[in-house]
C-alpha cells in the first residue's frame, strides 16, 4: 500500500504469467502494490503474446477455445492470489479481479453463474469478480455480493452508473449482513478516467478549458458520490489511468487523484513513473461547486455530457468484447 495513512491503495492493471512468478511477487513484497486487475484486453495481449503459456496450452488441445482461456487464466488469478493473500489476511487490501465474460453483459443470469463459478473454480476468497455497470449487471453484482463475493463493479462512466452500482452493491451487502454477517466483503467502483480526455481534450481546449481535467473532475464527482454513502466496505477504483503519448506526465492520473479510501489500478509502466517522485497528499475531495461549474462550462463548449457517457460505455464494451473475440479465435 502506497498511502496508509490516508487510505489510498495502488493495484496493478496487469497480470502475465512470467511477471507473477517474478516481478509482481517483489512489487508486493516491497508494499508497492496491494492489489492487481485484469480484463479481457489484458489476458488477450498476455496469452497472445507471452511463451509462458504454451506449456499449459499443450495440455488442453482437446478443449473449447474458452475452456482454454479459463483454465490459463484461473491459474494466473490463483498465482496472484496466493502472493497477496497474506495483505488480505492482514486486512490491507490484498485483492485481485477477473472479469465474467462481456458477452454476458446483457445477461444477469449468465453473469451471476459464471461469477459464481470463476470464484469457486479459483478457490481463493481475496478474489472480485469483475461485472460491468450495464442493467443487467447491477442485478448481478447486487446477487453476488449477496452470497458473499467480492464484486469489482466496472466500465463506469456516469454519476448515474455509479449510483446505480452503489445501491446494487450496497443492497448485496445488506442482505449478506443479515444473514450471515459480511465478514470482510468488499466491493469497488471501477471508474474510468484517460478515455474522457483522449476524447476531448482538443475540442475543451480549443473552448479556451484547461485539458486533462474533465477525466479527473468526472472521477472527482463520482468519488464524491461514493464516500457521501458512507460505506466503508466499497470505495471507488480510479480506473484508465495510463497515459497515452506525451500529452501528460507519465503518472498524471495517480497524482491527480490521490484519494482517502480510494484505489487507483495503473498499467505497470505508470506506477513506475510514478514511484519516481510519489506523492502522498491527497488531491480528492474536489469541492463539489468547483465540480459544478466546470461541467456548465463543458456544457457551454457544446458537449453532450449524456452523449459522452454513452459513447465511451459502448465503445468500453465493444473493446472488451472484441479483444475476448480475437483471443478465443487465437485459441482454437
Amino acid at each position: 500500500m502506497i498511502n496508509e495513512r490516508i487510505g489510498f491503495s495502488l493495484w496493478l492493471d496487469f497480470i502475465e504469467r512470467d511477471h507473477l512468478q517474478n516481478e509482481f511477487r517483489r512489487l508486493v513484497a516491497e508494499g508497492i502494490i496491494n492489489g492487481a486487475t485484469s480484463n479481457p484486453a489484458i489476458f488477450a495481449s498476455s496469452i497472445e503474446t507471452s511463451p509462458a503459456y504454451t506449456a499449459q496450452l499443450d495440455t488442453l488441445q482437446n478443449h473449447s477455445a474458452k475452456a482454454k482461456y479459463e483454465a490459463l487464466a484461473k491459474t494466473d488469478i490463483t498465482m496472484a492470489a496466493e502472493a497477496l493473500y497474506p495483505l488480505y489476511e492482514a486486512g490491507r487490501d490484498g485483492f485481485v479481479s477477473i472479469e465474467v465474460d462481456p458477452f454476458l453483459c446483457d445477461d444477469t443470469a449468465g453473469t451471476v453463474e459464471e461469477g459464481r463459478r470463476l470464484y469457486r473454480e479459483i478457490g481463493m476468497e481475496n478474489v472480485m469478480i469483475k461485472v460491468p455497470a450495464t442493467d443487467a449487471g447491477y442485478d448481478a453484482m447486487r446477487q453476488l455480493m449477496a452470497e458473499g463475493i467480492h464484486v469489482n463493479a466496472t466500465l463506469i462512466f456516469s454519476p448515474i452508473q455509479a449510483l446505480k452500482c452503489l445501491d446494487a452493491m450496497s443492497e448485496g451487502l445488506k442482505i449478506r449482513r443479515a444473514a450471515e454477517g459480511d465478514g470482510n466483503l468488499q466491493g469497488v467502483l471501477s471508474v474510468f478516467v484517460s478515455r474522457f480526455d483522449r476524447m476531448l481534450d482538443e475540442k475543451l481546449e480549443r473552448a479556451g478549458l484547461q485539458p486533462g481535467r474533465l477525466g479527473i473532475l468526472n472521477a472527482a464527482r463520482i468519488y464524491n458520490l461514493v464516500e457521501a454513502r458512507g460505506e466503508k466496505a466499497l470505495r471507488t477504483l480510479f480506473a484508465s489511468t495510463g497515459v497515452k503519448g506525451n500529452a501528460y506526465e507519465a503518472d498524471y492520473y495517480i497524482k491527480e487523484l490521490m484519494a482517502p479510501h480510494s484505489v487507483n489500478t495503473a498499467p505497470l509502466a505508470t506506477i513506475e513513473a510514478f514511484l519516481e517522485h510519489p506523492l502522498h497528499a491527497p488531491k480528492l475531495p474536489v469541492d463539489e461547486k468547483a465540480i459544478e461549474t466546470f461541467f456548465r462550462a463543458v456544457e457551454e463548449a457544446g458537449v453532450d455530457m449524456q452523449e459522452v457517457y454513452r459513447t465511451l460505455t459502448d465503445q468500453g464494451l465493444k473493446a472488451f468484447k472484441e479483444a475476448f473475440s480475437q483471443l478465443l479465435s487465437h485459441l482454437e
